[in-house]
């Protein structure tokens, strides 16, 4: 398997609401204070936009019909696992993740998140300003969050 093949397919969801914050969750498998939005590997036969409806739902419990899709990123964003976590995140060879990511705007309350899932991935979550996403986020991530940011500049709220 060459290097190019080492990427795990994706995809990522920011999550918007009506007040132009973005959904992060408290990972329950890492305490350390890092924050990232919904994200998750593509299953053989399943389209980007379908398992980022999947995931959502899984991490998030939001259902698909509150999520409206607003963007795509242009191209996928790839992130580089460090070099400790090979092997260990993933069982088979993935060195990182080659993701699709969408900007979408949450149709619902906060009632309607429940990270109490049939497999939690999540121990916390909030609403976050968007620019906070890289200063969240684990450092082997910032580089593609900050991206994301410049990407979906055009649909975020500053200030």
């Amino acid at each position: 398997m060459s290097e190019e093949e080492r990427y795990r397919r994706g995809v990522g969801v920011m999550l918007l609401n009506g007040e132009g914050k973005v959904w992060v969750g408290a990972r329950i498998d890492n305490r350390a204070d890092a924050w990232q939005m919904p994200q998750g590997g593509i299953d053989a036969g399943e389209e980007p936009w379908a398992t980022a409806l999947r995931e959502v739902e899984e991490e998030t419990g939001i259902p698909p019909h509150l999520i409206e899709k607003v963007a795509q990123c242009p191209e996928r964003l790839r992130y580089r696992l460090p070099d400790d976590l090979v092997g260990v995140i993933w069982k088979e060879p993935w060195v990182g993740q080659e993701q699709d990511w969408f900007l979408c705007r949450f149709l619902g309350r906060d009632s309607d998140v429940n990270i109490a899932t049939d497999h939690p991935e999540f121990r916390e979550w909030k609403w976050v300003e968007p620019k906070r996403l890289p200063d969240l986020i684990v450092p082997f991530k910032r580089e593609l969050y900050s991206r994301l940011l410049d990407d979906f500049a055009e649909y975020l709220q500053t200030g």
